[in-house]
């Protein structure tokens, strides 16, 4: 027959565990709060564009982030993934998050830490997956998809972006001349769509500028969709 197992164990064992959990939030909030001087420069820069955009700024890590846009490839690289310096609210009617993120890949001595910078829009209408990002940009998400690269009637716009989708419609119909002129006049990031949101991100931290321009391209995408494509994924 099993032992009985006494409550007192049972609490004790409960409240080390409290302990436990507040003790690591504790010092992950401690290792945020200081860093280099460069990263505690670029906290006070985000926030205070974070603000003057109207959006809530945290720094602190949130390992979670790839979990809710798990379809998003570029958030689920490596090990040890979190978002931080988070930015958060509305621009225009859109909700937006903006962040820096960092991954790892590697053991021990043989890590290497990557960090960049990525901005995600939530879409008033359902969209479908699509990729596009600078011609030349050699980003392992975009080779390791597996679909044929799209082109288009625009031989500058295909000599200078890499598209990429399982729906070469969805492609055309969210890609169309104002779209092209609209990319092509943008900064170096790449994109992708999955069902209802939007992403860029560089290699790169974002300066705060940088986080303007990205948020102005992908909305910008979004703002052209036109009226027929609209009304179609919505099931007009």
């Amino acid at each position: 027959m099993p032992i009985p197992v006494p409550p007192w164990i049972v609490f004790v064992v409960a409240v080390g565990l409290l302990v436990l959990i507040f003790t690591y939030k504790i010092t992950r909030a401690i290792m945020f709060s200081h860093g280099s001087s460069r990263s505690i420069r670029r906290r006070g820069n985000l926030s205070a564009w974070a603000y003057a955009k109207g959006l809530t700024f945290d720094a602190l890590p949130d390992d979670g982030l790839a979990d809710r846009f798990s379809n998003f490839k570029c958030l689920r690289r490596g090990m040890s993934r979190y978002a931080y310096n988070r930015m958060a609210g509305k621009w225009g009617d859109l909700p937006i998050m903006a962040f820096d993120y960092h991954y790892s890949i590697g053991t021990s001595e043989n890590r290497i830490d990557y960090d960049f910078s990525a901005v995600i829009i939530t879409s008033r209408v359902p969209l479908k997956p699509l990729y596009i990002c600078r011609e030349g940009f050699l980003d392992k998400l975009t080779e390791s998809i597996g679909f044929d690269d799209i082109d288009f009637e625009s031989a500058q716009f295909s000599r200078k972006f890499r598209v990429k989708s399982p729906d070469k419609r969805w492609a055309y119909d969210v890609i169309h001349a104002r779209t092209m002129e609209h990319l092509l006049a943008g900064p170096d990031v790449s994109i992708q769509l999955d069902f209802m949101h939007i992403i860029a991100w560089s290699a790169d931290w974002f300066s705060p500028a940088d986080f303007d321009a990205a948020i102005e391209l992908i909305s910008g995408i979004l703002d052209r969709l036109p009226e027929y494509v609209v009304q179609r994924q919505r099931g007009d």
